[in-house]
């Protein structure tokens, strides 16, 4: 286990520990993978660098053409914020998807980007709004986006003993814009997820067809999936339970669900998969309609 525990105050001093103590020291905020890994052994560290305490960090924003998240921002801050009920509600409703209450209230959207499995349920949103993260070293700050950080089950490009992500972010969508979550499990909470589905679309301005969507989808590859070619498919069709349909079988046969103990086989969540698409397509364009009367 760690033998010290640091409580930086600005982001400078917290990569500065980091490679002070060159690869031996790892970022903690929420914690509720982080402790479970150092108690069962699959990682170590010398040293926890809590970020808790840096200002700042905790926020939901507007700043000009962004929404930016804070890399301390909750689940829970996600689920109640009035900004992100109106501009990805997908997002929200992801979050109220993740584990208990006890754990929304700790845990962070970053950390669960950082942890980087195919079905985290904020990943797979953020993926639909495309979403970038801030990366900071002792030497710079970038952002990336948020796709390119998954490199297989567990694996992030994020390395969480030399760098840190700070925010995240993902622009403000113009005109009838629109999104929703739609995901399965064995149980309604605190389970993990069959098949989880995210979308984001905006309409044209006569609100019947579709300028364009984007579509997340996990577990259905080693790293959280975007349906590329379903969302290529609905640029300009009409914005119809038929076209949803059509694109939920686009989105099936280019996604790889694999048969599993713990969720179920892969035929039957291939057909769920087609059904989830459907849906959300469906419920993110009544919400546009709803935002733009």
């Amino acid at each position: 286990m760690w033998q010290a525990y640091e409580m930086p105050t600005s982001v400078e001093e917290a990569v500065a520990i980091l490679a002070h103590y060159d690869g031996r020291a790892q970022i903690i905020a929420g914690g509720t993978d982080l402790i479970i890994e150092l108690q069962e052994g699959k990682c170590t560290a010398d040293c926890l660098v809590d970020v808790t305490r840096i200002p700042g960090l905790d926020r939901i924003q507007q700043w000009d053409n962004w929404i930016v998240i804070g890399s301390n921002v909750t689940f829970r801050q996600i689920k109640d914020s009035s900004l992100l009920h109106v501009q990805a509600r997908v997002l929200c409703e992801a979050a109220a998807t993740v584990a208990a209450l006890q754990i929304q209230t700790v845990a962070t959207l970053a950390g669960n980007v950082v942890n980087a499995m195919p079905a985290a349920d904020g990943s797979v949103a953020l993926i639909a709004l495309d979403a970038q993260a801030e990366i900071a070293t002792a030497q710079e700050r970038s952002w990336r986006p948020i796709d390119e950080l998954f490199l297989g089950p567990g694996q992030s490009a994020v390395d969480p003993t030399r760098q840190m992500v700070t925010a995240i972010r993902f622009p403000v969508v113009q005109g009838r814009q629109g999104s929703a979550w739609e995901r399965i499990g064995r149980r309604r909470a605190l389970v993990l997820p069959i098949l989880n589905c995210a979308v984001s679309l905006v309409l044209d301005n006569d609100g019947q067809h579709l300028r364009w969507a984007r579509i997340g989808l996990g577990p259905v590859a080693p790293v959280p999936f975007r349906a590329r070619e379903a969302e290529a498919f609905l640029a300009g069709k009409p914005a119809t339970e038929e076209t949803f349909a059509q694109a939920g079988e686009i989105a099936a046969g280019e996604a790889h669900p694999r048969s599993s103990l713990l969720r179920a086989s892969r035929e039957y969540r291939t057909e769920v998969l087609k059904v989830l698409v459907r849906q959300g397509l469906a419920r993110a364009v009544a919400q546009a309609h709803e935002l733009n009367p």
